[in-house]
């Protein structure tokens, strides 16, 4: 038992002396491996870094081979570069002598031709004085009288010239312009207008006047109050008129007294409500007829105010003429005419349908049609050019475009044509005396004549004061004037008369 008890503890020590012993060669034996590899590691990290080194020395040397090669090709082509210049440098001073050499030779030249000119000078102011001796003359004199024939003659040629010019010129555009507008007048073939606001209302007898007036003027008060018109009973026989600026109110006015007469009650309430129908009717057939002249002008697009602005065209006249089927006739012709010479088709119709849109406003807003109606486009976003051609067709504008002037010709054609318009004899008259002061108003006129209505003014003037050349500009100084003068439709031919009368009595 005590010998068990003795090798126990023995035998437990000399284990744990082994595994000491053990543990410590295990970790001697670890170490001596990691140094190793240590070592091994360094020994390939310097061989990489020699490695490294000899391939940066290998790239450097190539670099400087390059380099090296390079810098030879640069200095032989500098080489050869010097060589040239030194050439072109001898080749500039063998030049510089020669020019030298030659400004010497034109030098001695010039002193030689200064001198032939002096005397040639010297030999000119000899014959000259001997020419004023024989023939009597300064220089100075005989210049003048050369210059004046020779004027008289370039005068004269240049007179037969320019008439000749414009006379070719003016057969061509007329025959291009004729034939441009016969061919819009053919293609558009649109009727005289014949349709006028009406302010005569027609009764069936004197009898209805009484009706109409009422007791105490009672109805004629009601309906005048109520349409908005002024309504005259006089002494003409089986009529009543009605006058008003407004024409769509005369319309209305009209409409109801004529439905009024035919139904025979007379009176404020029957009044009230007949006006207001009428006015109703009058409204739809405004928007009716702004639709239809969109659709027969082919304008499409056209914002619902402006159509109705179109149709009040429908009973606005001007010197006559319906301004509803102008303005769609307006529109054809300039359509016809821009596909005929190239120009936009879709604005020249639009700015001749729209070009008298102001009118149907113009007694209710300041300005000039033209203005109105522009502004009113501008305000409904109508394209720019259309607005353009609108306030430029009567050139109180700029005209900015093609389609601008197209629409002025349009309106131009739909207005002059025979039966389109009327014109009272008072302002008729006006404008021919107008154009006769205009005339002879302008300086070397003595008389001048209206003839063909107005359509030709014929301006007599003196041979012995005015040349041909100045006739000419008389012609063209007195149609400006009429141009910057006067309003009138279609053109107006200036004639100048210059003839020379020869008289002798026999004895």
């Amino acid at each position: 038992m005590d010998f068990t008890m003795v090798v126990i503890p023995v035998a437990l020590v000399l284990g744990a002396l082994v595994g000491f012993l053990m543990y410590r060669y295990q970790s001697r034996a670890a170490g001596v491996q990691l140094q190793a590899e240590r070592e091994r590691m360094d020994a390939a990290m310097h061989q990489k870094e020699r490695d490294i080194e000899m391939q940066a020395k290998e790239a450097l040397h190539r670099r400087r081979d390059e380099l090296e090669q390079e810098l030879s090709g640069r200095r032989r082509d500098v080489q050869r570069e010097e060589s040239r210049l030194d050439q072109r440098r001898g080749e500039t001073e063998k030049r510089a002598d020669k020019v030298e050499k030659r400004e010497n030779e034109l030098g001695k030249r010039q002193s030689a031709f200064d001198k032939q000119a002096r005397e040639l000078e010297q030999q000119q102011q000899q014959r000259l004085l001997e020419v004023e001796r024989v023939a009597g003359l300064t220089a100075r004199e005989a210049k003048e009288e050369l210059i004046a024939a020779v004027e008289k003659e370039s005068r004269d040629d240049m007179a037969r010239v320019i008439r000749r010019i414009e006379e070719e010129a003016k057969i061509e555009s007329e025959n291009r312009a004729r034939k441009l507008l016969v061919v819009a007048m053919q293609r558009v073939a649109s009727e005289q207008v014949s349709e006028h606001s009406i302010s005569t209302v027609p009764i069936p007898s004197d009898d209805i006047k009484g009706r109409i007036i009422g007791r105490n003027g009672r109805n004629i008060r009601a309906f005048e109050q109520a349409a908005g018109v002024d309504v005259m009973v006089d002494d003409t026989p089986e009529a009543v008129m009605v006058a008003s600026f407004d024409p769509v109110r005369r319309e209305v006015a009209r409409r109801a007294l004529t439905k009024l007469i035919l139904d025979g009650r007379i009176h404020p309430t029957q009044i009230e409500k007949t006006v207001e129908k009428s006015k109703k009717e009058v409204e739809v057939i405004i928007k009716e007829e702004g639709e239809r002249a969109a659709y027969d002008a082919g304008v499409p697009g056209l914002r619902p105010e402006i159509l109705r602005l179109v149709g009040k065209l429908k009973f606005r006249t001007s010197y006559g003429q319906d301004q509803h089927a102008h303005a769609v006739e307006s529109a054809r012709l300039a359509g016809v005419i821009a596909a005929e010479i190239g120009a936009n088709v879709e604005v020249a119709k639009a700015g001749g349908l729209l070009h008298d849109l102001g009118k149907a406003v113009d007694h209710e807003v300041e300005g000039t049609h033209a203005a109105i109606g522009a502004e009113i486009c501008r305000r409904y976003g109508v394209s720019p050019v259309v607005c353009n051609a609108v306030a430029a067709h009567h050139q109180e504008v700029d005209q900015e475009c093609l389609e601008a002037t197209i629409v002025e010709v349009a309106d131009a054609i739909s207005g002059a044509r025979p039966g389109a318009r009327r014109e009272n004899l008072e302002q008729y008259v006006k404008r021919i005396r107008a154009l006769e002061e205009i005339a002879c108003s302008t300086e070397g006129v003595g008389e001048a004549f209206a003839l063909q209505a107005g359509r030709e003014v014929r301006v007599i003037v003196s041979p012995e004061k005015v040349d041909d050349l100045a006739a000419l500009q008389i012609a063209r100084d007195v149609a400006r004037k009429v141009e910057e003068t006067l309003q009138y439709p279609g053109q107006i031919k200036v004639t100048v008369i210059r003839e020379t009368r020869a008289v002798d009595f026999a004895k």
